[in-house]
């Protein structure tokens, strides 16, 4: 399963390591990057991007201009990437522009995904959203059967 929190640091070439344990759970060494929707990427293995994709351009039409929004702004974008030898990746600089990457990045393995964070921008988020956060727990958890 693809979870956990992990910090790890960009390099000057834009390379960023993947947790040796979320790459076990990757077939193959191609990944998709693009935005998120929030300011961070998603990371998806090719056949969960896949999925994504292809539920999106299904559920949507051309001639909505929320739908193209949507398809511009999470397909259009969405590279490929190479996992090197030593479990890295290199996030395309218009990619790294975008989550505000610096130096310091939090990846968050979310089971289809992995969301790349730059770590001062993610550290943001979570005390901007902590009440909406227990608001939520409040809601949803009322849903979920433990």
């Amino acid at each position: 399963m693809i979870t956990g929190e992990y910090r790890y640091s960009l390099d000057e070439k834009g390379r960023l390591m993947i947790p040796a344990r979320l790459r076990v759970e990757i077939p193959g060494n191609i990944v998709v990057l693009t935005r998120g929707v929030d300011k961070c990427l998603w990371l998806f293995t090719h056949e969960e991007w896949k999925k994504v994709s292809h539920s999106l351009i299904g559920s949507t039409s051309l001639f909505q201009e929320k739908a193209r929004l949507m398809q511009r702004r999470i397909i259009a974008p969405a590279q490929d990437t190479e996992i090197d030898r030593s479990g890295r990746i290199i996030i395309p600089t218009t990619l790294r522009e975008f989550a505000g990457l610096k130096k310091e990045c939090i990846i968050l393995g979310m089971l289809e995904l992995m969301e790349i964070w730059d770590e001062e921008t993610y550290r943001t988020y979570l005390e901007a959203n902590e009440a909406k956060f227990k608001e939520a727990a409040e809601e949803i958890g009322n849903k979920i059967a433990l």
